[in-house]
């Protein structure tokens, strides 16, 4: 059996489409999504060294379009700078092969 890392790691290189960090927790019946997000954080540096790259689609703010492209973080913002809505899209996640 694969190891959690290993499950999200196929699954975002199966996608097309960007997962955020909710839709991961989601098909692996897990409850806590911080655990998803530290592994985020390892698969990034771990398939480096293999020619590819975690690419993720950055938040953005559904009230006022607001992109949070220079977030370094994996979680989701709380809140809008610009107008302070808190009706954020989450990022999402796939994995490429690096250019």
């Amino acid at each position: 059996m694969a190891t959690r890392r290993e499950q999200i790691l196929e699954m975002l290189e199966r996608t097309s489409v960007p997962l955020t960090v909710q839709d991961i927790c989601n098909a692996l019946d897990l409850d806590d999504p911080r655990v998803v997000s530290e592994d985020l954080g390892h698969i990034a540096k771990s398939i480096r060294s293999q020619g590819r790259e975690l690419v993720a689609r950055p938040a953005q703010c559904n009230k006022c379009g607001f992109v949070f492209s220079d977030r370094a973080t994996v979680k989701k913002p709380s809140r809008c700078p610009k107008c302070k809505s808190e009706w954020i899209q989450p990022p999402g996640y796939l994995i490429r092969v690096r250019r």
